[in-house]
């Protein structure tokens, strides 16, 4: 196992040393993500000031500042770009380099990408949660964070990660039979991000809609690990929401196995 693990070290390091070498698209990349972060918040700020209620569907505006927040951090952290970069491998044929190498085509994605995320954490990871936990303790005036929850958030960022990656490598073999994902990959984004809780919590939705919603892979993605952290979750709920990650995790890993067994026979190079 660890030969094997080693085979896949380099593409760590180019994950790695792709992020360094073009950090100035890495830095206006996260500057669109917290700009898009603080128009929520004075969105939201609005609709709260707005309301006669200080509580909306279980969320204070304390909370739903922290959930702002929260998401803009959990969505960077879980995010894969294993669709566009199937997408575009397949258009200008490069792809035929990696397939004709004796390793695993997933893996190497999924290796690549661990590096981008290592460097992505030891530069967000602290500041955001520092930032996190100062505003819950203005607002509460007492120290919120606790361990055992941010420690259960990162399990289930892990596992959301794995789901992301699996289910986005699945949607890129749709590249092998259209050839192009362009607009595919933007219609499946957006489509993603209004089921996953990042447009709106999945708490304001009609009951009928949420318990179906909450049951669907894309909660498991952004909303089940930012109820994690801020408690909304606990006990056998939480227990609950873990496995199902664990389940939609193991499903698609293996959905991404049969599609990559049949996807490839529609394989025609374009490019290269």
């Amino acid at each position: 196992m660890r030969k094997k693990l080693r085979i896949y070290v380099p593409f760590i390091n180019a994950g790695m040393q792709e992020t360094t070498t073009y950090r100035v698209n890495w830095l206006f990349y996260m500057f669109g993500n917290v700009l898009g972060c603080f128009i929520s918040y004075f969105i939201w700020n609005a609709v709260y000031n707005s309301s006669e209620n200080s509580t909306m569907n279980g969320f204070t505006m304390p909370q739903m500042i922290v959930y702002i927040f929260l998401m803009f951090l959990t969505s960077t952290l879980v995010s894969s770009g294993g669709t566009y970069d199937i997408g575009e491998e397949i258009r200008d044929g490069s792809i035929a380099m990696r397939l004709i190498k004796p390793i695993s085509y997933n893996a190497t994605f999924l290796f690549q990408e661990l590096g981008n995320k290592a460097m992505t954490i030891c530069i967000l990871i602290v500041p955001m949660v520092v930032g996190v936990e100062i505003v819950r303790f203005n607002f509460t005036g007492a120290v919120q964070f606790n361990i055992l929850y941010f420690l259960l958030y990162l399990v289930s960022c892990v596992l959301a990660y794995l789901i992301n990656f699996f289910f986005n490598i699945c949607f890129g073999f749709i590249a092998f039979v259209i050839k192009y994902l362009w607009g595919a990959n933007l219609m499946k984004n957006c489509i993603v991000g209004f089921l996953s809780g990042q447009t709106i919590p999945l708490a304001f939705m009609p009951e009928v809609l949420e318990k179906v919603f909450l049951i669907l892979p894309f909660a498991s993605l952004n909303y089940t690990p930012v109820m994690i952290y801020i408690g909304m979750y606990n006990g056998t709920t939480l227990l609950y929401f873990l496995g199902l990650q664990v389940f939609w995790a193991l499903f698609f890993w293996g959905l991404s196995k049969l599609l990559w067994s049949v996807s490839v026979k529609y394989l025609a190079v374009q490019g290269g």
